[in-house]
Formats: C-alpha cells, sequence, structure tokens
C-alpha cells in the first residue's frame, strides 16, 4: 500500500502539536508552583522527553503494538530499535500512513502521559527518584495498559474503546497522581496561592488548548471526516466545561479567577478525549457540562479530605477521564464511528476503566515503594522549606 501524501502531512501536523503539549505542561504546571520549585517542577516534564523516547525506542513500541502476548503485552522484542518499523503502510495501525509516521504520533502520547501525575506531588520528589519511577511506570503501567486497550489487547477484544487516551492517559495518570499524594504526605509547607509566574501559566494553558486539538484529531489518523468530529467535539467541550466552571467558580467566590478558567477547559478537554471520535457536537455539549460538575464536585471533595493533590490531577485528568471513557456508553452514535451507546458498551467501559483504575493503583504504590527503598526519592522537609531549585539544580528562575 502507497502511503497518501495529504494523509501524511496530516499527521505530521497532529503529531507536532501534540510534541508541543509537553512544553506547554511543563509551562502550566511551573507557573503554578512557587518559584522556589518552578525550574524542577518544569524538569519533570521536560527530562520525560528523553526517557520515554529512549524506552519506546528499545522496546516500548513493540510492547504496546508488538504481536499479542496473551492479551497483556506485545512481543518486547518485535520492533526494537525501529526493526520493521518503516515507510511502509501498517494496515492495522493507519492504512494510509507509513508505520514510521504510527510510530512518532504514538511516542508524543507516550512522553505527555506520566509527567501529567507530577503535578499532585509538586516539591516532594527528587529529580533522580523522578526518573526511576518514570522508567518502570511506563515499563509496568503505561505500555501494559497502551497495549490492552490500543495494541489489541484483551480489553479491546471485549470491545472497549478509547478514542485518543481518556482511559490510557489521563485514568493512568491520574490515579497514579493520586497514589502518590497518600504515598508522599503533604507538603511541609503548603504555599497559599503562591503561583511563581502566573503569565507562564497562561502560555501554557494556550498551548495545550491549542496542542489538544491534534491530539484527539490525530486520532482518526486520516485527515478525513472522523478527524473532523473529533477536532470539533474537542472544541465544543472545551468550551461548554469552561463556561460552566467559571460559573459555579464566581457562585463560590463572588470574584473570577483565570486559575479557575484554565482548569475548566483542562476538564472538559481531558473528558472529551475518549469520545471525541465517537459522538456527536450535540453529545459533546452535554460531555462538557458534565465534565465541568464532576470534576469540580471531585476537586472540593478532594480539598474537603485534606488531600494535597497540588495542582488537582486527579480531579481533573484522573476522574475527567474516567467519567469520559464511561460517557462512550452513554453518547457514542454508530453513525459517526461505529460504536453504539447502550447498557452493553457502558458496561463494558465500566469493567475496562476498573480494571485500568484497579492495577495502576496497585501497580504504582510498589513502584514508588521499591524507588524509595533504592533512591530515597522524598524530598526532605529542609529541601521542601529552602526550594528544590537550589537543592538539585545549578539555575534559578
Amino acid at each position: 500500500m502507497i502511503p497518501d501524501t495529504g494523509n501524511v502531512a496530516f499527521m505530521v501536523i497532529t503529531t507536532v502539536l501534540v510534541f508541543f503539549m509537553i512544553p506547554g505542561l511543563a509551562f502550566f504546571y511551573g507557573g503554578l508552583v512557587p518559584k522556589k520549585n518552578s525550574l524542577t517542577m518544569m524538569m519533570y516534564t521536560f527530562i520525560a522527553i528523553g526517557v520515554v523516547t529512549v524506552l519506546w525506542t528499545l522496546g516500548g513500541f513493540s510492547m504496546v503494538f508488538g504481536e499479542d502476548i496473551g492479551g497483556i503485552i506485545g512481543n518486547p522484542g518485535e520492533y526494537f530499535m525501529l526493526r520493521g518499523v518503516d515507510f511502509a503502510v501498517n494496515p492495522a495501525y493507519g492504512s494510509t500512513i507509513p508505520f514510521l509516521m504510527f510510530f512518532m504520533y504514538q511516542l508524543m502520547f507516550a512522553i505527555i502521559t506520566a509527567p501529567l501525575m507530577t503535578g499532585a506531588i509538586a516539591g516532594r520528589i527528587t529529580i533522580s527518584g523522578w526518573v526511576a519511577v518514570l522508567v518502570l511506570w511506563m515499563v509496568l503501567i503505561y505500555f501494559p495498559v497502551a497495549h490492552i486497550i490500543w495494541g489489541g489487547g484483551f480489553l479491546a477484544k471485549m470491545g472497549f474503546v478509547d478514542y485518543a487516551g481518556g482511559t490510557v492517559i489521563h485514568a493512568t495518570a491520574g490515579f497514579s497522581a493520586l497514589v502518590g499524594v497518600f504515598y508522599f504526605g503533604k507538603r511541609y509547607v503548603i504555599p497559599k496561592r503562591d503561583y511563581s509566574n502566573l503569565n507562564l501559566v497562561l502560555i501554557g494553558a494556550v498551548i495545550l488548548l491549542f496542542g489538544w486539538f491534534g491530539f484527539n484529531s490525530g486520532g482518526a489518523l486520516a485527515s478525513g471526516q472522523t478527524a473532523a468530529i473529533a477536532f470539533t467535539n474537542t472544541g465544543i467541550a472545551a468550551g461548554f466545561a469552561t463556561i460552566v466552571w467559571v460559573i459555579i467558580s464566581y457562585i463560590r467566590d463572588k470574584k473570577y479567577s483565570f486559575i479557575e478558567l484554565t482548569t475548566g477547559s483542562i476538564a472538559g478537554l481531558a473528558t472529551i478525549t475518549p469520545c471525541a471520535g465517537y459522538v456527536t457536537p450535540q453529545g459533546a455539549v452535554a460531555i462538557g457540562i458534565i465534565a465541568a460538575l464532576v470534576s469540580y464536585c471531585c476537586l472540593a471533595f478532594a480539598r474537603k479530605m485534606k488531600w494535597d493533590d497540588a495542582l488537582g490531577v486527579w480531579g481533573v485528568h484522573g476522574m475527567g477521564g474516567v467519567t469520559g471513557s464511561l460517557l462512550v456508553g452513554l453518547f457514542a452514535v454508530k453513525e459517526v464511528n461505529g460504536i453504539a451507546g447502550g447498557l452493553d458498551q457502558f458496561l463494558i467501559q465500566l469493567l475496562g476503566v476498573c480494571i485500568v483504575v484497579i492495577y495502576t493503583v496497585i501497580v504504582c504504590w510498589l513502584i514508588f515503594k521499591v524507588c524509595d527503598s533504592l533512591f530515597d526519592i522524598k524530598v526532605p522537609e529542609k529541601v521542601q522549606e529552602s526550594g528544590l531549585d537550589k537543592e538539585y539544580l545549578t539555575e534559578k528562575a
């Protein structure tokens, strides 16, 4: 099969958009934490570009998309060092684009996933400890979960669907974040709205919003109708979630907040992600509204329980991804992309989400324990007080 040059160009653009989200996430998180931790916070995300690329090339891609082994994992050696990944088309993963293009598009998803969790444990994990956690987390959580859903594993065979990562990306990272909140405990000093740079937050938020259109529409792997509907649904859900969130926030605080506005939009984006290619724009309206209500209530619950989820990762990404994955079973329309909502599909989605969340929570806790015993990954109270940048970096913001 000969690749379609138009679709290749489309995938290059969407891949670049997803990659652009990686520094966007770094800027967003870096601006939200105190200035003394800002560079370290961004370091967590930027270092993932290198670490995950190495893992992906040496076997991660094979573990996700290689020949299925027992419905759990792909053959780790099948595409080792890009063996067999070339200009040719692999019909199973993009019928009109080179397999190399698919490799790169999926790499961007792999890179951005784990750093999402760092927002919950800001100021409490060392850089070396984060690298150790990152390696094990990718190998033991991301690669197996991505395989069972996207690589032909047992959940895919059951009929579970996740268009662009509500479960594979947001649920795994969000619930790993929650595990981190309990494992690392509360920060020694919890700042009161001590943001290092709100302009940096604005830049990061805009980049994330911009890139998310490629994040979701690229899931079609071609510049056709499915890409168009995913693109449209992304914008609609984000818009409605933003407005509903701002209204709720204003009712509570009697003031407007830029941070609340961006949080609402990201909640909408995380929630529409698993649904984007399966629902109509009318369904996206409902999903955006539900996203704001669910994620806002989850963040309020976390605050009430005094969970120190520094940047609200569990409520926005974790519960947003879970909610969106379940809503596929309610709002999917067969005419859009072959998936019909209904009780059967909802139950499949519910079972799949439960399996992934339970697996993620257990394995992530073990990863933290093992890494902590080997590398002492927790930041001492004295360093938390003086700042991570001063202790672990040669530069300061």
